[in-house]
C-alpha cells in the first residue's frame, strides 16, 4: 500500500514558472533547467507566454509589435489572458494529468506584476479573470529572477518589444509588484538573483526544485 502511494506521487505532474523582469535570463535558465530534468528521466515540456498555440503566437505578435502603440493596458491584459486560456486547455492541463512536468516562461503572475502593479489595474479584477483562463492551475514553484530593471534592460539586446520599451519607470513598478506577490505566496514564489555566472543562478533554481522534487 505504501509503495503504490509513493509511486503514485512521483507520478504526479508538477508546473514550474518562470518569472522576472526584461533582461532576467528566464528563456535560458528555464532551458538549463528542463535540460536537468530529462538527465533524471523526468517527462517535462518546455513552454512560453504568450505562445506555443496557433492561437497563442498570433496573439503574441500583436502584443509584442511595436505598431501597435494605441493598445490600452485593459486590451492588453485580455490579450495575454486570451493566449493563456488557450495555452492551459490545450496543453497544460493534459500534460499535468499524464503526469509530466510543465515548464513555463511566465504565467499569471506576469500580467499581475506587468499589467496590475505596472499598468495600474486592478490585481483583484486580474486575479478574477486569471481564475477563468487558468481553470485554476496554479504553478507547483514559481522562480521569480530578479534583477535590477536598468541592466536587465541592457542584457535585453539592443532591438526592443513594445513592452520593453516603456520607461524605466515602469519596469521598476514591475519589480515592486513582484516583491509584493512573493511576499503574499512566500511557500510557493522564490526570489532567485541573478547571478553573473549563469551556472551559480542555475544552481539556485535546482535548489528550489530538487525540493519540490
Amino acid at each position: 500500500m505504501k509503495m503504490r502511494m509513493k509511486r503514485r506521487k512521483i507520478n504526479k505532474g508538477r508546473f514550474i514558472t518562470f518569472e522576472g523582469s526584461e533582461g532576467s535570463g528566464k528563456s535560458t535558465q528555464a532551458k538549463l533547467l528542463c535540460d536537468y530534468l530529462r538527465k533524471k528521466k523526468i517527462p517535462v515540456i518546455a513552454l512560453r507566454e504568450p505562445g506555443n498555440t496557433l492561437i497563442g503566437e498570433k496573439i503574441r505578435r500583436v502584443l509584442l509589435d511595436t505598431k501597435n502603440k494605441a493598445m490600452t493596458v485593459t486590451c492588453e491584459m485580455l490579450l495575454y489572458m486570451a493566449a493563456r486560456a488557450q495555452l492551459v486547455e490545450e496543453i497544460i492541463k493534459p500534460a499535468l494529468k499524464k503526469g509530466k512536468f510543465v515548464v513555463c516562461d511566465r504565467f499569471l503572475d506576469s500580467t499581475l506584476a506587468y499589467q496590475g502593479f505596472g499598468g495600474k489595474l486592478d490585481v483583484k479584477i486580474i486575479k478574477q479573470v486569471g481564475k477563468i483562463a487558468t481553470l485554476g492551475i496554479k504553478p507547483d514553484l514559481t522562480l521569480l529572477l530578479d534583477i535590477e530593471p536598468r541592466e536587465g534592460l541592457k542584457r535585453a539586446g539592443r532591438v526592443k518589444d513594445r513592452i520593453e520599451l516603456r520607461k524605466l519607470s515602469y519596469h521598476k513598478k514591475v519589480r515592486r509588484g513582484y516583491f509584493k506577490l512573493s511576499k503574499l505566496e512566500p511557500r510557493r514564489l522564490k526570489i532567485v538573483p541573478v547571478q553573473k555566472l549563469r551556472r551559480k543562478t542555475q544552481a539556485i533554481i535546482r535548489y528550489y526544485v530538487d525540493k519540490l522534487l
